[in-house]
């Protein structure tokens, strides 16, 4: 992090009703930048929701985060913009890539304290919202993911906040190297049994690597 990471757009938008191939779909995933401060709950900004509940939102997933710097890439690759909110994100970053923040990181935003909990994991309803069939598998394969925080201390957040690190765990791991292991090295046990022991991964990701290394 060569400059203190901010917040270039915040998008909520409440879950509604779409035409997805041919069918109607409720979906969470069309989000809109908002100018104003917003409050952030335990579990989401005040605005926002999310349709599928066991996928998305929950204490572990109250917030996702999507650096700006990505979306060139998605540009030369489609030929088609991505603007703020593309991937669904409630925060659109400037400044932190998947590279540079670990699990278990713990920001200051606003009067809001964050930590995040796991990378984002691509979605079919990605796919669908932009027509791009192989785009969830571009965002794993490239390891553009985006991740979660969750929520240790509601407040009021926005546009321009930035984020100002305020602790790290003994052990980071890198979102970036969660990916990997979970995406590529999937066989690498010691790395696994490494992450499930940090105390911030979610719930969702510590059971899905646990289930690995019991197979």
């Amino acid at each position: 992090m060569l400059h203190q990471p901010s917040i270039v757009s915040l998008n909520v938008g409440q879950p509604k009703i779409v035409m997805m191939d041919g069918r109607a779909v409720t979906t969470g995933i069309y989000k809109q930048p908002v100018a104003t401060p917003l409050w952030l709950t335990k579990t989401n900004f005040v605005g926002d929701g999310q349709a599928d509940l066991i996928h998305h939102g929950g204490r572990d997933k109250a917030v996702c985060a999507y650096p700006s710097e990505h979306f060139s890439a998605w540009e030369r690759l489609y030929g088609r913009p991505f603007l703020a909110g593309s991937f669904g994100e409630n925060i659109t970053l400037a400044g932190l890539v998947e590279k540079d923040v670990c699990i278990g990181d713990i920001f200051e935003v606003g009067t809001a304290i964050l930590q995040v909990s796991q990378p984002r994991q691509p979605c079919v309803k990605l796919a669908k919202r932009h027509r791009l069939i192989d785009l969830p598998l571009h965002v794993q394969t490239t390891g553009y993911t985006g991740f979660y925080f969750r929520v240790l201390q509601e407040g009021t957040v926005q546009a321009g906040h930035s984020l100002k690190l305020m602790e790290r765990s003994a052990r980071p791991f890198s979102v970036e190297y969660v990916n990997r292991v979970y995406y590529v090295e999937k066989s690498n046990k010691e790395a696994m049994r490494a992450i499930v022991a940090e105390q911030a991964l979610s719930e969702d990701w510590r059971r899905m690597f646990l289930k690995r290394l019991e197979q």
